[in-house]
């Protein structure tokens, strides 16, 4: 069977640096931070009191107050990154197959607002389970794809990978899947994430996962840095259009790039944990490679996943220089994170984008907040430090891994006839 080919044609994004595509990739190139003190709730007695927020959100742009409210956070996010995406790819009603159009989305959590607001109001009570009949459906991780569908009428495949922090990214790769095998001839796919919450902070906190620098939100995000002490929670969604090439050519669409390969491994060793050696990091970028017919020599840059965790960055640098060799020292690496915080499930989906703009301007977005050399980091390697570098890109692979071992790969690379 002759795989079909696959391409880039429509992106959208809502994040902690930017609303909108043009507003992300400002923010990206000006090492803009996203962190800074919560807004949501009293952090008075938090461990940690600073997040990526989304800001001067409003969701009665995309509908009415009334619908609104029927939704989680998480999925007025994922409304918003896909009504971007959707309108930047042309597509409409008369320009595609509803039948063969899909929504495959990502959410490591999903409706954790609504969860959490509900059981307080419940703990509150007398012990009546009374609860809004909305509750279920403003959780469920799946019922953000199943809006975006409802919305616009796509009556392909639709639902909701969740594999942590790796979801967004396992939802792309399944989209990939599903459009070169020929079962679609487009997919919307990304994710949403909207865990800034009481229960999402204090539990991460729990974990010592969280960074607790709250003198200084701006510069906590420091992937790479010998002073890093966990992650920024962060929030917001990014989607992007897949499309069947020849589709894609047919109506005329604007393309960013092709989908070369993707892949996916488990480390098999902690809950929380990487395996110190990177073994499952090893294994996806190595199956991502083989799954696009490429070598290591081939790869321009590399969005890490580099969440600013003493282990995940060391881990994870330790298996690029196993898979690249000398060539890693020759590869632009970085971690987008250092500015948009972590989104969790939606983490996959921005990074892409990152990626795929990266690759558009030939331009490499920076890991800022970098102050000190971490002397377990291989120091040959080009972590595009505090400023974006100029790099002509043919090839960008993006990593995305999450709490139990998941690991996720996609690359990307310009399109060739």
């Amino acid at each position: 069977m002759q795989l079909k080919r696959v391409v880039v044609t429509g992106l959208g994004a809502l994040t902690p640096i930017g609303n909108s595509i043009q507003e992300y990739w400002d923010g990206l190139i000006n090492g803009k931070s996203g962190a800074a003190p919560i807004t949501y709730y009293d952090t008075e007695k938090h461990k940690t009191k600073f997040a990526c927020e989304v800001k001067n959100f409003n969701i009665e742009d995309y509908m009415d107050r009334k619908e609104s409210r029927r939704l989680d956070k998480f999925a007025q996010y994922a409304i918003a990154a896909s009504d971007e995406a959707i309108k930047d790819a042309g597509l409409t009603k008369d320009n595609v197959n509803k039948h063969r159009v899909g929504v495959i989305w990502g959410a490591g959590i999903g409706g954790l607002e609504t969860f959490q607001d509900e059981v307080m109001y419940y703990a509150k009570g007398d012990g009546t389970p009374k609860f809004n009949p909305f509750f279920i459906p403003k959780m469920i991780a799946d019922i953000a794809p199943a809006h975006i569908s409802m919305r616009n009428g796509y009556m392909g495949p639709n639902y909701t990978t969740v594999s942590a922090c790796a979801s967004s990214a396992n939802a792309l790769i399944d989209a990939f899947n599903y459009i070169r095998l020929g079962m679609c001839d487009v997919i919307i796919s990304g994710g949403s994430e909207a865990a800034v919450t009481i229960a999402g902070m204090g539990g991460f906190n729990s974990m010592h996962a969280l960074s607790t620098r709250n003198d200084s939100p701006e510069t906590a995000s420091r992937p790479f840095d010998a002073t890093r002490d966990g992650f920024v929670l962060g929030e917001g969604a990014g989607a992007l259009v897949l499309e069947e090439y020849e589709h894609a050519k047919a109506r005329g669409a604007k393309i960013y790039c092709e989908v070369g390969g993707g892949g996916m491994s488990s480390d098999a060793y902690h809950l929380t944990a990487p395996h110190p050696e990177g073994i499952g990091v090893i294994a996806v970028m190595e199956n991502t490679l083989r799954d696009a017919g490429m070598t290591p020599d081939q790869v321009d840059h590399i969005n890490t996943h580099g969440t600013s965790t003493p282990l995940g960055d060391v881990a994870e640098l330790k298996a690029i220089s196993h898979v690249f060799g000398d060539h890693a020292k020759n590869i632009n690496i970085n971690s987008t994170k250092s500015m948009t915080g972590h989104l969790l499930g939606a983490a996959g989906a921005i990074e892409a984008i990152a990626s795929i703009l990266a690759m558009q301007h030939s331009l490499v977005p920076p890991t800022i907040n970098h102050t000190v050399v971490d002397e377990n980091i291989n120091p040959e390697l080009n972590l595009t430090l505090n400023k974006a570098q100029k790099r002509e890109i043919k090839v960008a692979m993006s990593n995305t891994f999450g709490f139990g071992g998941h690991n996720a790969c996609v690359l990307f690379k310009k399109l060739e006839n």
